[in-house]
């Protein structure tokens, strides 16, 4: 890392207040160099009224600046805040005047990346500040949040512990290989650690499903013959007019998208075209995007206003066999009975969760309090707090899968009775892998002091 004083703007330009941070070794010097007063020999974590002059000796602005010293910052390194007026003149002069004085711009992510390299946070803490910051809603922010304050760390760290300790066992063992007799390593406790870390690398893997959903928003695919209602469902869902609706046949012929949030999880509501027979060649398009997205979408709304026909119903069934499906009977202000619709619908499964609604006059979504219910319950999402820890990243899962399949082939060989040298490389190989996550590394050293730590070697 090279030892270059940066500097750049930390909030949007147009607010009232705006914000340039500055690091480096000369960073305090530097910002003394433009400031009114002397801080050069400031407290840490101090903050001075002030002005900032640009090198023509004129006043750009009156100042708080923020004084903080090594290691007791963002960055590890001397840093300073200067708190100004938000507008882009101001703070691009600010900025300037700054590079004039002997700092350069600062890279995307430059900041965040000396706190990684400085040891401020790991490389996980380091991903979970960019999460956190374009986090969209309350799920998304408590997972951020929690990566970032370091559990997810800290299950890597426990995992990584245990791998080594079986590691230290039967690399001892291979140190005394001239003494047969010699067996450090007990076989059977080993294969109940290397099972119990499979079974946890497992769990972290497969909640990389839901950590995704939540990131990106749960996909629900609205589909449905041609105006049966679903761009007047989604307008209601969403809270604006979003879909153009009408009484025309195939008005909607592209696939519409947006967002909601429901219970602090995002909802990706995808307004499809309708599904009929035509020979419209646009419509046919905007048709095979709709089995498309049905094929992406986790759960299916289903919407229907009067008996679906036999062939309607195989479809559905065939193609949403494995999605959690819910039957939305619509215009039940001309229809007083839905009895006879989820009757013909037993043939897809005989507890099938239906709604009944008039999307037009917002009868039972006017609250969206029983579609909501549906949807949410649909997701099947866990608690979430501060403490989950949950997979986000498609790094992190493609690390814990290769993780996983390293720690398999540790069990089939302790299961195979192969001998340890072999265990030992494949052990290797998965804490390579969770390491990668944290951005940490495995060194002999590291392996052979967890040995002088439990075991008299002289003895």
């Amino acid at each position: 890392m090279n030892n270059d004083n940066i500097c750049a703007l930390a909030t949007p330009i147009g607010g009232a207040i705006g914000i340039v941070r500055v690091s480096g070794p000369e960073a305090i010097s530097i910002t003394n160099s433009i400031f009114s007063k002397d801080i050069s020999l400031a407290k840490p974590n101090t903050v001075h009224y002030g002005e900032i002059i640009d090198k023509e000796g004129s006043t750009i602005d009156d100042v708080l600046v923020s004084v903080y010293r090594a290691p007791h910052s963002y960055t590890g390194e001397d840093s300073a805040e200067i708190s100004c007026h938000g507008s882009a003149y101001i703070l691009n002069k600010v900025v300037h005047t700054l590079i004039d004085a002997g700092c350069r711009q600062a890279e995307p992510g430059e900041y965040t990346k000396r706190a990684y390299l400085n040891g401020k946070m790991d490389l996980s803490q380091a991903e979970a500040v960019a999460d956190l910051v374009s986090a969209t809603n309350r799920a998304s922010h408590k997972m951020a949040l929690s990566q970032l304050k370091g559990h997810f760390s800290s299950e890597l760290s426990i995992l990584r512990d245990q791998l080594l300790k079986i590691t230290s066992l039967l690399e001892l063992e291979l140190d005394f290989s001239d003494h047969e007799e010699l067996e450090f390593a007990d076989r059977s406790e080993l294969m109940q650690l290397a099972k119990k870390i499979h079974e946890r690398i497992t769990l972290l893997a497969k909640s990389f499903e839901t950590g995704n959903a939540l990131k990106k928003g749960i996909p629900v695919a609205i589909i449905g013959k041609t105006n049966v209602g679903k761009s007047t469902l989604l307008n209601q869902l969403l809270h604006e007019d979003k879909a153009i609706v009408s009484d025309i046949h195939g008005t909607t012929r592209d696939v519409i998208e947006d967002t909601t949030e429901i219970n602090g999880i995002t909802f990706r509501f995808i307004d499809t075209a309708g599904i009929r027979q035509t020979e419209d060649k646009v419509e046919q398009l905007g048709i095979e995007r709709t089995f498309k997205k049905i094929d992406e979408a986790t759960i299916i709304l289903w919407l229907i206003d009067s008996i679906p026909s036999s062939d309607e119903i195989e479809n559905i069934k065939e193609r949403c066999a494995d999605k959690n499906l819910i039957i939305i009977i619509n215009k039940i202000d001309n229809n007083n009975s839905a009895t006879d619709i989820i009757n013909q619908l037993t043939t897809i499964a005989s507890d099938l969760q239906h709604i009944e609604i008039s999307a037009k006059l917002g009868t039972n979504i006017s609250q969206l309090s029983q579609l909501e219910q549906a949807l949410y319950a649909a997701a099947n999402i866990p608690e979430i707090n501060e403490n989950s820890v949950i997979v986000t990243s498609a790094r992190h899962y493609e690390a814990l899968t290769r993780a996983n399949e390293s720690i398999t082939r540790v069990i089939d060989a302790m299961e195979a009775d192969l001998s340890g040298d072999l265990i030992s490389e494949d052990l290797r190989i998965c804490l390579e892998q969770l390491s990668e996550i944290t951005g940490g590394q495995i060194t002999p050293n590291e392996v052979l002091g967890n040995i002088f730590q439990h075991f008299c070697i002289g003895k």
